[in-house]
């Protein structure tokens, strides 16, 4: 675990050509659309969305999803598949919380997928998602159960947490206000761990509401 910051900027580009990324997301979408009620009239937020993986997949069942990243470069590539596709209902927002941005807008629904171990201070971020939901809305949050450092093998650049104790989480977010929480194995990934076995890594999905 270290203090710097994961240049994303730099893996933007080639970002999507690992399968398992996209298989990743494509089963933490499946999670969260058997968990969270979605509807057309959803207004929908994406934090750390990357290169959109997630975003895109819950596109079609919402009003309009905001993909929000501090990686200017992963928004650029997402930009990118926003023009290509020709949607009308997704944006992107540069949000940097490191530099004292803060989240804006309303929305009736806040997901991050693999993006809450990256963040130093989980408690601040929790306090901006409940902020910006409206009354009712729903948070899903997708991340690592506790992994002790394995999962990015030797380079934990950029990871402040190796993953996560779901009551100890679970705990927190009802602290910042949020109820009617519930976690449950979103899927695995199997991947060689700092020692080059292949080791499963479980990731959980948190689900909450704003009362």
């Amino acid at each position: 675990m270290t203090s710097e910051k994961r240049d994303f900027d730099k893996e933007a580009a080639l970002w999507d050509e690992k399968p398992q990324r996209v298989k990743l997301a494509t089963e933490v979408a499946e999670a969260m659309v058997q968990r969270v009620a979605l509807t057309p009239t959803m207004e929908a937020l994406d934090f750390g969305c990357g290169t959109g993986l997630l975003t895109l997949q819950l596109q079609p069942l919402v009003r309009s999803i905001t993909g929000v990243d501090s990686s200017a470069g992963m928004l650029a590539v997402l930009e990118d598949k926003i023009n290509r596709l020709q949607l009308a209902n997704v944006r992107t927002l540069l949000c940097d919380l490191d530099q004292g941005e803060r989240l804006t807008g309303r929305y009736d629904l806040v997901v991050s997928s693999m993006t809450l171990h990256h963040i130093r201070e989980v408690d601040t971020l929790l306090r901006q998602w409940h902020d910006v939901l409206a009354p009712g809305g729903t948070l899903a949050v997708a991340d690592l159960d506790s992994e002790g450092g394995r999962f990015h093998g030797d380079d934990n650049t950029g990871v402040f947490h190796f993953g996560f104790d779901r009551a100890a989480l679970s705990l927190s977010a009802a602290q910042t206000g949020f109820n009617e929480l519930s976690v449950e194995t979103a899927t695995e990934i199997i991947k060689p761990d700092a020692s080059g076995r292949p080791s499963r890594f479980t990731v959980f999905l948190l689900t909450a509401r704003k009362g």
